[in-house]
């Protein structure tokens, strides 16, 4: 699956493609939209930056290209790119990465 996606995040932007959404939990019971809002997001990352500038160095990214990371629901900018929808968001809005 290694397309070459054409969008390059600058600094310590990612690209995150979401995961499908799910509408039942394991035992069958549907999650109602006010519940699926406030919960955080789920997302593979695409692309990366090359991380901040902090007093003059580089500081590298932490996440990596193949990552499942969690993320704010509300902390991102949404983007079509070829037809498939992308988020972009800073590193800092990544609140774990899942294993």
């Amino acid at each position: 699956m290694a397309t070459k996606l054409s969008i390059q995040p600058l600094n310590d932007r990612i690209v995150v493609k979401p995961l499908a959404k799910e509408e039942k939990t394991a035992m069958g019971i549907i999650i109602p939209d006010s519940a699926k809002q406030e919960a955080p997001s789920k997302g593979t990352v695409v692309a990366v930056g090359l991380g901040r500038y902090e007093d003059g160095d580089l500081i590298p990214m932490t996440v990596k290209v193949g990552d499942q990371v969690l993320f704010s629901k509300y902390g991102f900018d949404e983007v079509k790119v070829d037809g498939d929808d992308y988020y972009i968001l800073s590193e800092s809005g990544v609140l774990a990465i899942l294993k």
